[in-house]
């Protein structure tokens, strides 16, 4: 029997971003996708707010709930029981420190998670630093942050200009400073990108960043051609399940109706002596 896989730990994180060791995660929103990522052998799941768009359709990721996260996180440890996971704590979560400390628990305790990641910079540091204050390994997130989509006008890309660039710096090190153990790098130019890796000590990831970051993230549905609306300009395809899947099932109902299928193959049977007996006594009932 195959040695089960070692679970990353939080200073294996660290002991990466120090070594410069590449790690690779992928957004798993479900159960059969984290036994993909885990037969893989990613090293990191991450249980994003992002499901709230690929796999319940809404257009950004602000109708994802606490409740709805939870019951997405235990599928995915179900799934991955070996593999270090991280979720995306929703918009509303973590409002203020007392909201943000409850749910940071919650997912602890009932998520079976091994880190939490939140959102925003040096304007969020009390409640990052009271959540790491609560025992809770914490993460946060710059660049382009998803639950500030209104404030930008969409899904668009920052750190375009010097300033912008320079807050985004000034973002990750207050992170830093408020206690985080990682920090996310999300739709920046990879100059930007650079930068902020080699500001901070903490281990950092980063989608839409360039190659810099001791991991790297994509949306597994993204990458697998799951959902395929649309493709961000960060994402590459290695494959196209969504096409594959319509096929089949083009193919299923052709065959249904033609009466191909179910055959004989895919039904079950009796025994000769069985369907005579059954056979009697029902034409007996039915007269």
């Amino acid at each position: 029997m195959a040695d089960e896989k070692k679970k990353l730990t939080i200073p294996d994180l660290l002991d990466a971003k120090r070594t410069g060791k590449r790690l690779v995660m992928a957004s798993i929103p479900d159960y059969p996708s984290a036994i993909w990522a885990e037969r893989a052998g990613l090293d990191i799941v991450a249980v994003g707010d992002s499901l709230a768009m690929v796999s319940y359709g809404h257009p950004n990721t602000l109708p994802a709930t606490v409740d709805l996260m939870l019951e997405h996180c235990r599928a995915v440890r179900r799934g991955a029981p070996n593999t270090f996971s991280l979720v995306a704590m929703p918009y509303g979560s973590y409002a203020n420190e007392d909201v943000a400390v409850h749910n940071a628990l919650r997912f602890m305790k009932e998520g079976q998670v091994d880190a939490v990641k939140m959102q925003g910079g040096r304007e969020k540091m009390p409640i990052i630093r009271a959540i790491a204050d609560a025992g809770v390994p914490i993460m946060s997130h710059v660049g382009m942050c998803p639950h500030f989509v209104h404030r930008y006008g969409g899904f668009r890309l920052q750190g375009k200009t010097a300033d912008d660039a320079m807050r985004i710096v000034d973002d990750a090190l207050a992170i830093q400073e408020a206690g985080a153990i990682g920090l996310e790098i999300e739709a920046v130019p990879a100059p930007v990108g650079r930068a902020v890796h080699e500001a901070v000590d903490i281990f950092t990831f980063s989608i839409g960043a360039g190659s810099y970051g001791t991991a790297q993230l994509l949306l597994a549905f993204d990458l697998l051609g799951v959902f395929d609306q649309f493709k961000p300009k960060f994402t590459k395809r290695y494959a196209n399940l969504s096409q594959i899947a319509v096929e089949a099932l083009k193919t299923y109902a052709a065959e249904v109706r033609g009466g191909v299928f179910p055959d004989a193959e895919h039904s079950y049977s009796m025994q000769a002596e069985e369907v005579a007996r059954f056979e009697s006594r029902l034409g007996k009932k039915l007269s």
